[in-house]
């Protein structure tokens, strides 16, 4: 499985929508995601109570989500709500409730609703389909990287305070796709979680199958490498020494909880 995994990135080049400069006044009321920048300047941008995203009308998926998790924000009550269209994207450049019916694929979160326990907005929003990939869902969805998100709310309660950056990848051009919108499938998806205190981060690729979860450690890998096979450069505003440090370093095994 894992030289399939290997496999997958010899054959992948990057895919590079056209490029526009951000309206800041989008960026307004998500200040707290964009403490360490952008990490593109593609697609429609979506600023969320719980997250902010780029959202890619072509796939009718999100490019990047980014979150700011504090111990509080993962300690939360609030009940799960249902999925919906986006209501701020147009028919036609947004998934629809349809496009997932009878798809075999989960409607998988990047922005997790677990990590929105803390407020009605942030969960109902955290449902808008923009925050949504097809995604595999026996041990996949439902598993390794279900396990994935619930490490990362155990590694905020004990860390504090943690940034998070998680998107899909795709290495089949052109991608799979399901439903009359033609909802793009993920080949992989990868989660960057930085510690602003510590210092450090700890980066994920997985391919969008099912997996192990005992094989978590395996899908490690460096910030630098989800930049070269996604064209997004995360963590700008860090100096770039600090930066290059960061985004070169690959933890050699999963934090502790």
């Amino acid at each position: 499985m894992l030289k399939n995994f290997l496999l997958q990135f010899v054959l992948l080049f990057v895919f590079s929508p056209v490029l526009h400069a951000y309206d800041n006044s989008l960026l307004e009321n998500c200040e707290e995601y964009i403490k360490y920048g952008t990490p593109g300047k593609s697609g429609t941008l979506l600023c969320r109570k719980g997250y902010l995203l780029a959202h890619d009308s072509e796939r009718k998926t999100p490019i990047w989500v980014a979150e700011h998790l504090i111990s509080k924000r993962v300690t939360g009550v609030i009940k799960r709500a249902n999925f919906q269209p986006d209501p701020d994207l147009n028919i036609g450049k947004r998934a629809e409730l349809i496009d997932y019916r009878g798809s075999g694929y989960d409607r998988g979160h990047m922005a997790p609703a677990g990590n929105m326990r803390w407020d009605q907005q942030a969960m109902l929003e955290s449902f808008f389909l923009s925050n949504i990939v097809p995604q595999i869902g026996k041990d996949m969805n439902q598993g390794i990287w279900k396990e994935l998100e619930e490490k990362i709310r155990l590694w905020t309660i004990s860390r504090g305070e943690l940034y998070i950056y998680t998107g899909p990848i795709y290495a089949k051009k052109p991608p799979d796709v399901i439903g009359i919108n033609k909802v793009a499938i993920p080949t992989h998806l990868y989660k960057i979680i930085y510690d602003p205190i510590a210092i450090e981060a700890i980066a994920f690729i997985m391919p969008n199958m099912k997996l192990k979860s005992s094989d978590m450690p395996a899908y490690i890998v460096t910030i630098r490498e989800i930049e070269k096979k996604t064209g997004l450069n995360f963590l700008s505003t860090l100096d770039t020494e600090t930066e290059s440090i960061v985004e070169l370093v690959k933890a050699k095994n999963l934090w502790t909880e």
